[in-house]
């Protein structure tokens, strides 16, 4: 009876320290997976930014073409 005793009381040792074992890897996972979404959010918005930057070089760089052409027909009339 002692014996069985024992074993019931390590079983339940054993079940309880698993399930905490569980538990505190699920949290950190968690935490972990938290910190990575928020880096991921930070990328992204960096990476939003520079897209906006890119559309803005080109529309100058476009303006500077057209202002360019302008110029030069400019100077052809004037010339």
């Amino acid at each position: 009876m002692e014996g069985i005793a024992v074993a019931l009381i390590g079983l339940a040792g054993s079940a309880l320290g698993s399930i905490l074992g569980v538990l505190a890897s699920a949290k950190l996972t968690s935490y972990r997976l938290e910190q990575l979404e928020k880096k991921v959010e930070v990328h992204n918005k960096v990476i939003d930014r520079v897209y906006k930057l890119e559309e803005r070089t080109e529309l100058q760089e476009e303006k500077i073409k057209v202002a360019n052409h302008r110029i030069g027909d400019l100077e052809k009339k004037n010339g």
